[in-house]
């Protein structure tokens, strides 16, 4: 997804179709990014891939508002963008048709304004899961909002992260959603702690176990119903290559999948069953 670190600017966010038997997913294997930062502004641009293939991005339309740092989440006919920066903080949620190329319309409002959510979002089939990754004054950084994805309206409070953080990478089984690393601002503090929570139900996420190596925030997540991918992320100024991976049923530790291209933070991601997709970010350039 997007995000501003410092001096550092980077790419757009991405939502991929849930993870699920091919009936829910539909087989379209669409992925669709929106928004993010290009020096100096952000943008409201919408690119389009199809998963299956190689190839470069198509235009899609356009976001309702120009934004960075947006929360994405999907089922498998819509996708949800939510929150970010333009630069001041947002409340606004938007939804697309992934079937179409028209851009976005509007959905509802979170609770509040905020930022730096991307990738703090995760979804089954109907509801869709947004953390609050920035600190305002009536909603705690790492509470978790939810929306009913067929819908429109206003989204609706669920629980908290086990540990307040931004900028976590998220993944889902079509039962739960995980939440891996981030930065704590209370403590200035990189995580290496990965979350998880029944979508269906609402409360506090409770311990999963740990990603590999060093505590790192805007790691980018993807899978397919069965297993998660962590891959890249920031420990500032040291940007990641490593992806781990996690089978979402159990618990347990990340386990090395490979790497990344080059080191790099902030991208998207999109992904269909059997392959993940990863999406512009920072290298840190």
């Amino acid at each position: 997804g997007p995000q501003v670190c410092g001096i550092t600017t980077f790419g757009s966010s991405g939502m991929q179709l849930p993870s699920g038997p091919t009936e829910f997913r539909g087989g379209r294997g669409r992925g669709i990014t929106g928004g993010g930062f290009v020096s100096p502004s952000s943008q409201s641009v919408m690119d389009l891939i199809e998963i299956a293939t190689k190839g470069d991005a198509t235009d899609f339309g356009d976001l309702t508002v120009i934004l960075r740092n947006v929360a994405t989440c999907a089922s498998s006919t819509r996708g949800i963008f939510a929150s970010g920066q333009s630069p001041s903080n947002n409340d606004v949620i938007m939804y697309t048709t992934i079937s179409s190329s028209g851009g976005c319309n509007d959905f509802g409002n979170l609770s509040s304004v905020m930022t730096n959510s991307n990738e703090g979002c995760t979804s089954d089939n109907t509801r869709g899961l947004i953390v609050f990754g920035s600190n305002v004054p009536d909603v705690r950084q790492g509470s978790i909002e939810f929306v009913t994805i067929p819908t429109t309206g206003d989204s609706n409070g669920f629980g908290e992260l086990s540990v307040p953080r931004r900028h976590t990478a998220s993944m889902a089984s079509p039962i739960r959603g995980v939440f891996a690393s981030g930065k704590n601002d209370y403590d200035s503090v990189y995580l290496k702690n990965i979350d998880f929570v029944i979508i269906q139900t609402q409360g506090t996420a409770v311990a999963f176990g740990e990603i590999t190596g060093n505590g790192r925030e805007q790691s980018i997540g993807a899978g397919n119903k069965t297993r998660g991918l962590i891959a890249g992320g920031l420990e500032s100024p040291t940007p990641y290559q490593n992806i781990d991976f996690i089978t979402l049923a159990t618990e347990g530790n990340g386990q090395d999948f490979g790497d990344l291209s080059a080191n790099r933070f902030g991208m998207a991601s999109m992904s269909s069953s059997t392959r993940a997709t990863f999406a512009a970010g920072s290298t840190p350039s």
